[in-house]
C-alpha cells in the first residue's frame, strides 16, 4: 500500500481510536496529503527517509510557510510514522532526528474588562435572536468554552440548579465547569421563553439557529464580531479571544492556576501558564503607570 492508502488508515485510526475532533483530522489530512503529493504517486512508506522529509520541509519554508505551520507539519508526520512503526510497516521512524522549528511563544490577546462589559450588553434580549446570542456570549465568557464545545452543547449538559456545564472537549473528554448566576439567568430565559419556539422534536442541542438546527462555529464567529462592532470594539474578535479573556481575567482576580487549567480542559499545565504572563503584564503596566520611580 502506498503513502496515500496508509494516510487514510492512520486518519481512520485517529477518528475511531482517539476520537480526534473533525477540525484536527482535517488539519492532519491536509499536512500528510501535501507530503504524499510531494513524494509522488505510488511512493511507499518504506522508501521515505529523513532526507526526503527534510527536503520537503525546506521546500515548504521557501514557499513562505511559517515556523508554526512547519512545526505543525512535522508533528503530523511524526505521529504518522510512529503509527507505521507500531504497525510494523516500517522498521524505524525517519522523523526521529528532525529538529522542530524554534517558535517564539506569542502571548494571547485579551479584551479589557470594559470591552467585555460592553460586549455582554450588546445583544437585544427582547428578541429571540438577541436572547439566544446573549446567553451564548455570557456562557462563553463565564465558562471559557471552546467555540465547538459551545455550539455542540446539549440541553442536558447544563445543570442550572448546581450551576455547572459539562462540555464535550478534545479527545471526547467531558469536564465540569462552574457558571455564574448572570450567565445562568440568560440561559434560563432562553431555554424557557425562546428555545421551545424553534426546537425540532427530540432536538438535543442547546443553542439553535432560526431553522431549529445547531448553530455553526462560523455562524457564532460572525454574530460575535457583529456585536463587537456595535460595542465599539475595533479589533477583530474571535471566540478564542473571548476564551483567552476568561482565563486571564480569572488569574488577575486571584484564581488558582490548576483550577483554571481544569476549567479550560488543558491536558498540560504549561498550556495554561501562558495566561499568567498576560496577567503579570497587566500588573507590570499598572506599576509603570502609577509608581513615581517606575
Amino acid at each position: 500500500m502506498d503513502l496515500g492508502g496508509w494516510i487514510d488508515t492512520y486518519l481512520d485510526h485517529l477518528r475511531v481510536e482517539r476520537a480526534l475532533a473533525a477540525n484536527t483530522l482535517e488539519s492532519y489530512a491536509r499536512d500528510l496529503n501535501a507530503f504524499a503529493s510531494h513524494a509522488g504517486d505510488g511512493c511507499e512508506p518504506q522508501v521515505v527517509d529523513m532526507g526526503m522529509l527534510a527536503e520537503y520541509l525546506v521546500a515548504s519554508a521557501k514557499r513562505g510557510l511559517g515556523a508554526r505551520s512547519s512545526a505543525r507539519q512535522l508533528s503530523a508526520m511524526r505521529g504518522f510514522f510512529r503509527f507505521l512503526v507500531r504497525e510494523k510497516v516500517i522498521a524505524a521512524d525517519p522523523t526521529t532526528l528532525l529538529d522542530r522549528p524554534r517558535l517564539g511563544r506569542r502571548l494571547p490577546k485579551v479584551l479589557s474588562f470594559d470591552e467585555v462589559t460592553r460586549l455582554l450588553a450588546a445583544p437585544d434580549g427582547t428578541t429571540d435572536r438577541g436572547a439566544r446570542d446573549a446567553a451564548m456570549i455570557h456562557l462563553m465568557y463565564a465558562s471559557g468554552l471552546r467555540v465547538t464545545e459551545l455550539c455542540t452543547l446539549r440541553l442536558a449538559d447544563v445543570d442550572t440548579k448546581t450551576g455547572v456545564v459539562a462540555p464535550l472537549g478534545k479527545g471526547g473528554k467531558r469536564r465540569l465547569v462552574p457558571v455564574g448566576e448572570v450567565a445562568l439567568a440568560h440561559i434560563d430565559a432562553y431555554v424557557n421563553d425562546v428555545r421551545p419556539r424553534h426546537a425540532k422534536p427530540l432536538e438535543a442541542v442547546l443553542f439553535l439557529s432560526p431553522r431549529g438546527g445547531a448553530l455553526t462555529r462560523q455562524g457564532f464567529w460572525k454574530l460575535l464580531n457583529r456585536y463587537a462592532l456595535g460595542a465599539g470594539i475595533t479589533t477583530e474578535l474571535s471566540p478564542h479571544k473571548l476564551r483567552h479573556s476568561f482565563a486571564t481575567h480569572l488569574l488577575r482576580g486571584g484564581a488558582d492556576l490548576r483550577a483554571v487549567q481544569a476549567m479550560l480542559g488543558h491536558a498540560d499545565l504549561g498550556t495554561t501558564e501562558i495566561y499568567t504572563r498576560v496577567a503579570q503584564d497587566h500588573i507590570r503596566a499598572a506599576h509603570t503607570k502609577s509608581h513615581p520611580r517606575a
